[in-house]
């Protein structure tokens, strides 16, 4: 169990949540004493496979707004309980006109890909800064190749256009894996996602569940649609704004968490194993480390040139998604992504 900026994040299987009174009480058969965690304290509880929660309890957390998601042992999404909608609906209504805008859904989409890219760039630019020879050359290479497809995004017309330069992009960013997981220990080739096929994509998969579900919960908080997105399709069962408004945090809230962790050894070779389909996950013990290391990272004050003062990470998706409300409100007359230099 790791609670961290009022989120409850259970991992050890055969654990069990109730609810007593105002409290959740943590239940394991092999640990001894009373684990009660006061509700005030808890915002969004996020249970991995093989963890159970009470009826009572569920039912509770719905009542008071309080989401519950569930994710497997890799960090993928599986499921999320919150309760009524709450939020403006005429926002929504506004959301669902520019989202039928093609004008004013490009527009969006191109600022959140831009987003994604500049923050990219920035990675690998802050990574060749530390290092040199080769290395630097390389990373210096890649970030004036990726400085070049933001120019390609302007002259995209349409979403198609856009989702492939973006996927260009992506494309050429994790090609410069190897240069960015220095140690020789982890073997990173490119982005692998299911099954992630070695240690590093697997940190990577793990990290965007951690942060898929921070977005999806902002956007919920200030009351827009996660499902009717921009960039991504629209689609059954597909958060595609939360999916939207996480490529701009990808390379700096995960990445780079990642390539840290990796990097600086703070993660062994024993925090993964090695599934029989050849996919790689997260023992529990890790996990437990990469969710220490998410709570500490998440701390951290990153500036934010819109707003002109620095935010710290947790509150990055809350910020983005109420500026990209007043934009949808007519506040505000871009949608501007958050980017660092």
């Amino acid at each position: 169990m790791t609670e961290l900026l009022n989120t409850l994040y259970v991992q050890t299987p055969g654990t069990s949540l109730h609810l007593d009174g105002d409290t959740v009480r943590v239940y394991h058969p092999e640990q001894t004493g009373r684990r009660l965690l006061p509700l005030t304290r808890v915002d969004h509880l996020v249970l991995f496979t093989g963890v159970t929660i009470t009826d009572d309890l569920l039912l509770r957390c719905a009542d008071d707004g309080r989401s519950v998601s569930w994710l497997t042992g890799m960090g993928r999404f599986r499921a999320r309980v919150v309760g009524p909608t709450s939020g403006n609906p005429l926002l929504r209504q506004a959301q669902h006109r520019a989202v039928d805008n093609h004008d004013h859904r490009i527009k969006i989409a191109k600022a959140m890909v831009a987003g994604k890219i500049h923050n990219s760039r920035q990675v690998l630019l802050r990574a060749g800064r530390d290092t040199s020879g080769h290395r630097q050359t390389a990373l210096r290479a890649s970030a004036e190749l990726i400085a070049q497809r933001l120019e390609l995004l302007k002259s995209a017309e349409n979403i198609d256009s856009v989702i492939g330069t973006e996927g260009i992009a992506a494309h050429d960013y994790f090609a410069a894996l190897p240069y960015l997981v220095t140690d020789k220990q982890w073997r990173g080739t490119g982005r692998t996602k299911r099954p992630p096929t070695d240690p590093v994509n697997c940190l990577l998969s793990f990290l965007y569940g951690m942060l898929r579900v921070a977005v999806h919960g902002a956007l919920e908080q200030v009351g827009l649609d996660p499902y009717i997105g921009f960039l991504h399709a629209t689609r059954p069962a597909k958060p595609a704004l939360a999916l939207d408004l996480m490529e701009e945090f990808r390379p700096l809230l995960a990445d780079r968490l990642a390539f840290t962790l990796l990097n600086r050894r703070e993660l062994s070779a024993d925090d993964f194993e090695l599934l029989p389909n050849g996919a790689y996950r997260l023992t529990e013990t890790g996990r437990k480390n990469t969710l220490n290391a998410w709570q500490t990272a998440r701390r951290r004050a990153w500036p934010h040139a819109q707003l002109n003062r620095e935010i710290e990470g947790a509150v990055l998706p809350l910020v983005q998604a109420r500026l990209l409300a007043r934009h949808l409100r007519g506040d505000l007359a871009t949608y501007r992504p958050w980017t660092v230099n």
